[in-house]
């Protein structure tokens, strides 16, 4: 595994797997990683001839600056798991080396109601900086192939949404949720939890799975209040939203007409650690 800081320096190693016509798939990270990041290089890696990550943790896509702060750096330990995970080449720049000069505007000018809703509403800004990262590394990578997670799905939705509006040349896959054992969506946030948060962190899917279970059983306005009313009798827990929406449009559904596109969503503050999950309701 060959690792790069410099944009000529990954374009031209980069160029001279073109020249050979390799397939090249990208994971886009921002370090801290675990086995969810892991699993999106192993798909890359049997699906393409190249495997290329970045790690980049974006000062631009943070509405907070304390959970910029906070955000676990462990680079070291990240590049050891992507070697083992088989990762060809890795992208981890400086932040004057991505925006030697203060970017000046989204890629895109209007996502519609997919920024407006949900992680949008509650963190304003945060998708013009994921936008204009993910622009950003796309032409320097030039990938065929992108990979993201299922877990922060509004994201992946909002990508999906940029590259067909700009007609970019990149097929963008959406990946499964990796959970640990007690069904807690893995996440670089989890390491800031503290033993007691930890433990109680999986009550998050044993809410929406249970949520899941009930789908079509009851209105879908009685759905979403017995969840919040589920997740907030833990008194650790401060809900940020949760949602019953379209998986399509992400707007909210105010019946089971198209229960196939259901998507329930929350976001979920235990102590200072902020926490998203979604399942699908109908799959």
């Amino acid at each position: 595994m060959k690792s790069f800081s410099l944009i000529k320096e990954i374009q031209a190693a980069l160029k001279k797997e073109r020249s050979r016509s390799k397939s090249i798939g990208f994971v886009p990270t921002m370090g801290a990683l675990h086995e969810g990041h892991l699993s999106l290089i192993r798909q890359s890696e049997e699906e393409n001839d190249i495997t290329v990550s970045s790690i980049f943790v974006n000062p631009i896509q943070f509405n907070n600056p304390q959970d910029l702060i906070k955000y676990p750096r462990t680079l070291k330990a990240d590049l050891a798991l992507l070697e083992s995970a088989g990762c060809d080449y890795v992208f981890n720049p400086e932040v004057k080396e991505m925006y030697p000069v203060e970017p000046d505007g989204s890629p895109v000018k209007d996502f519609g109601q997919l920024e407006k809703v949900m992680e949008g509403k509650f963190r304003p800004g945060h998708f013009k900086g994921v936008a204009i990262i993910v622009k950003k590394l796309f032409d320097i990578i030039q990938p065929d192939t992108a990979y993201f997670g299922k877990k922060d799905y509004q994201q992946l939705m909002i990508i999906h949404s940029m590259v067909d509006q700009l007609k970019l040349p990149i097929e963008v896959i959406g990946c499964p949720i990796i959970r640990e054992p007690d069904g807690l969506a893995m996440s670089s946030r989890n390491m800031q939890l503290s033993i007691g948060e930890r433990k109680i962190a999986p009550l998050i899917f044993q809410v929406l799975t249970k949520t899941k279970q009930k789908a079509g059983n009851m209105p879908v306005k009685d759905l979403k209040s017995w969840a919040i009313k589920k997740l907030t009798a833990e008194p650790t827990f401060t809900v940020e939203y949760f949602e019953i929406v379209d998986k399509q449009t992400l707007l909210p559904l105010d019946s089971w007409k198209k229960k196939d596109n259901a998507l329930a969503c929350t976001a979920v503050y235990l102590g200072g650690v902020r926490l998203i999950d979604n399942i699908e309701l109908f799959s």
